[in-house]
């Protein structure tokens, strides 16, 4: 999104937005919007409830109760009772949902531009608590206020923090119990008086709040830009009753793991190699993806793209120069995310091929497949962009941090040599 107080655009998907050629005959089905379908009763209290609790930008807790004296809206305080959430949090990416990107960005803003810095932190630090301290760290980074190193992260630096899901108004929301009971008799008696409990929390509804955009919200070639939740909703997995929570949160553990994760990636996602062949000295070959087991599509958001490399080899192993074709499942933008250049992705339960035709070299012995997952490869493209134009020192040092972590999140998925005739 463009920001009118400089060149920046804020990533503010959760997400995190790539580069390189499609070779036309990749055959990749092509994502489109889902036809809504009509909502059932638990469905509609659902999102009515949801519709108020993610009410944005959210409002202040106020007067903590009571009951909840001596506890805070920082993690560490959930962290006595709910030890294994908060081990599981710590973990996770949405820990780091303010990480230096973003951070980097909005040190370009004027520290009271509150209404902006909601289209960054609606998501990534949602709490009205942690508005106000986003304002006041930038405050004092505009009066160079000699500031100390505190044990604990300031509030907006948190990210995705347990209260931004589970507290409104100081009070505890929550699922159920496994057994499906919930608080009961003198409340006074449960830490911070126990919890609402309300199954949104297990419905996959929940987190489209923050995954997917609504109809007249950004687009491009005709397809919102944040879709999951959609995308989800079209697949088997919504009429099978298959939760983002199913994978993202297997047994209640909060760890979300996704694009980031090599063996997440592998569980949902099939590659065949085919036998290398020779034909007129040519060397052809056939790759197969199929999205076997992710609830939308592989990858979801503009953010990742999955590389695909077919070269030559010689006996002792080495890349042979000039045979490397390259292939890329992804959906490929502009880094102003105006313009969408391809779209390769692959809707659940699809398969796309890619096939390699290339002389064959005079030194080859075996034809090498990779597939490379790159999380973050829009945004290691836009922050190298960004480095490129004028900054504040502070800013420039947190996206050259953000531009390191970008570059070091590639991992190959999957690699096989097949032998030549």
């Amino acid at each position: 999104m463009l920001h009118r107080y400089s060149r920046l655009w804020l990533p503010v998907l959760i997400l995190a937005v790539f580069l390189g050629g499609c070779e036309p005959d990749a055959k990749a089905p092509k994502p489109s919007t889902p036809k809504p379908t009509a909502a059932s009763p638990v469905e509609a209290e659902t999102a009515r409830f949801l519709e108020k609790h993610w009410a944005r930008p959210l409002a202040p807790q106020g007067k903590l109760p009571a009951a909840a004296q001596g506890i805070s809206l920082a993690p560490q305080s959930c962290a006595g009772c709910h030890a294994s959430q908060f081990k599981d949090w710590s973990k996770s990416r949405h820990s780091r949902a303010m990480g230096p990107g973003i951070l980097g960005q909005l040190q370009e803003m004027p520290a009271h531009a509150r209404d902006d810095h909601q289209s960054c932190i609606r998501c990534h630090a949602p709490l009205a608590e942690q508005a106000d301290s986003l304002v006041a760290a930038l405050e004092k980074q505009a009066n160079k206020q000699a500031g100390g190193k505190p044990e604990i992260r300031p509030l907006h630096q948190q990210g995705l923090v347990c209260a931004a899901c589970h507290v409104r108004n100081n009070e505890w929301h929550g699922p159920p119990r496994r057994n499906g009971s919930q608080p009961g008799g003198d409340l006074s008696a449960y830490p911070h008086a126990g919890w609402k409990a309300n199954r949104a929390f297990e419905s996959s509804q929940f987190c489209a709040a923050c995954h997917q955009f609504k109809g007249d919200e950004y687009a491009l070639n005709g397809k919102l830009l944040e879709n999951t939740y959609k995308e989800w909703q079209d697949s088997r997995y919504a009429r099978q009753g298959v939760s983002c929570q199913s994978c993202h949160m297997p047994d209640r553990r909060h760890l979300w793991r996704g694009i980031h994760d090599p063996e997440m990636v592998k569980k949902g996602v099939g590659v065949r190699a085919g036998a290398a062949s020779i034909a007129n000295g040519q060397v052809a070959a056939r790759l197969s993806v199929a999205n076997t087991g992710v609830g939308h599509y592989f990858p979801t958001y503009v953010t990742p793209k999955i590389l695909i490399r077919g070269f030559q080899q010689d006996a002792s192993g080495h890349k042979l120069d000039g045979t490397e074709q390259q292939f890329v499942i992804g959906r490929q933008v502009t880094l102003d995310l105006s313009t969408e250049i391809a779209d390769t992705r692959i809707a659940p339960d699809a398969e796309a091929t890619f096939d390699y035709r290339m002389p064959r070299h005079v030194r080859a012995t075996s034809l090498m497949w990779q597939a490379e997952v790159q999380p973050d490869a829009f945004y290691l493209e836009f922050y190298v962009s960004l480095l490129q134009g004028e900054m504040k020192a502070g800013s420039r040092q947190l996206i050259a941090q953000a531009r390191d972590n970008a570059g070091a999140s590639p991992y190959i998925v999957f690699s096989r040599r097949l032998a030549l005739p």
